[in-house]
């Protein structure tokens, strides 16, 4: 009879012990798949803000191109218009630059002179807000 008890003994602790690995394995997993999550979201963050970035060389392009204007915010890049390639395709990047004149020296014989100054916005923008894979990046730039 005492070989039945140590026998049954065993099982439970052999049950407990199995149960408490599953748990144990169920909490790895859990913990693994958030910071999965957690580092796709960093990644899509940093390709934001690259995105963004881009929106602004794309001002100061066109800045230098035609300055003395402004420009109203403007789409320049959504998915699936090859605007941006690669890992940045997937963004919708948008820009405005305001147009400030500012009066700075006087030039010999010539009166004042305007120098421009423009503050650019550039955001970029993955999937939709309220979601888990919503992304915003805005940067502002001084020129």
């Amino acid at each position: 009879m005492r070989n039945d008890i140590q026998r049954g003994f065993s099982l439970v602790s052999a049950i407990f012990l199995l149960v408490v690995l599953a748990a144990l394995g169920a909490a790895m997993v859990t913990f693994s798949a958030a910071q999965n999550q957690s580092l796709a979201m960093d990644i899509l963050g940093s390709r934001a803000y690259q995105a963004a970035n881009a929106g602004i060389e794309w001002a100061a392009y066109n800045i230098a191109s035609a300055p003395g204007a402004g420009k109203a915010p403007v789409t320049i890049a959504t998915p699936g218009t090859n605007a941006l390639d690669g890992n940045l395709a997937p963004f919708t990047v948008t820009v405005g630059y305001t147009l400030w004149a500012q009066s700075d020296a006087v030039v010999a014989g010539s009166g004042i002179e305007n120098v421009w100054s423009y503050d650019i916005t550039a955001s970029a923008v993955y999937g939709t807000a309220g979601t888990a894979d919503y992304v915003e990046r805005v940067v502002r730039a001084k020129m």
